[in-house]
């Protein structure tokens, strides 16, 4: 992904909240030249069993994920290839009437984490219920779920675990790209925060709220 310079996250904790408040990555992988490029989405979390602090780059990190066995993508997907993980956070469209001059371009803000890694695909039937599970547990315990109480399911789980087809990726490395209006005058900036601030769109409160982050 290219990134220039004024749009890189003020450090890499920028980088791992966004991955964790926006978990639903879009998974892409080469493929072969008849099939071309398969790209699924799925949740990503971060693999609890690894506790090592990420490095800036989130090199070494360790993520865990899970596909339907029966799209193309998990066979085209082998242990040893290469991962590209894309996470997108908050983002909107800016009009060009909120710089008030002329003459003036329309933009996006947008916010977005690319991660390369290798892939490792899981066999045993113990492992991926393991996936599964700490998918589970990631989501209710965090914002996105109330709590729920999985017991009572587990059997059901087992049922459906045939079709479940778990990963395991090893960062390579990782970039983000939060473009906020950083090029902009300080008074547009402005503006343009004052605008995502008081519409009635929850991204655009979201867009605002890093927006005010920034140093």
């Amino acid at each position: 992904m290219f990134v220039p310079s004024n749009y890189r996250e003020p450090d890499s904790s920028w980088m791992t909240d966004l991955m964790r408040d926006n978990p639903l990555a879009l998974a892409v992988i080469n493929g072969t030249a008849e099939g071309g490029p398969f790209a699924t989405h799925l949740p990503v979390i971060a693999d609890p069993r690894a506790n090592e602090e990420w490095a800036p780059d989130l090199s070494g990190a360790r993520l865990l994920g899970h596909m339907n066995k029966a799209n193309p993508h998990w066979a085209a997907m082998k242990t040893g290839g290469v991962v590209l993980l894309t996470f997108t956070g908050p983002h909107s469209y800016v009009s060009p009437t909120v710089y008030e001059k002329s003459p003036a371009a329309p933009t996006w803000d947008f916010t977005s984490v690319h991660v390369r890694g290798v892939v490792e695909k899981i066999e045993s039937s113990e492992e991926t219920m393991d996936v599964v599970q700490s998918t589970v547990r990631a989501f209710e315990e965090a914002k996105f779920g109330s709590g729920w109480d999985m017991t009572d399911s587990i059997g059901y789980f087992h049922q459906l675990l045939p079709a479940v087809g778990a990963f395991r990726i090893t960062v390579t490395g990782a970039e983000g790209m939060f473009k906020l209006s950083q090029e902009q005058p300080a008074e547009v900036r402005g503006r343009v925060l004052d605008s995502f601030t008081h519409s009635g769109c929850t991204r655009q409160h979201d867009t605002a709220d890093l927006m005010r982050q920034l140093p």
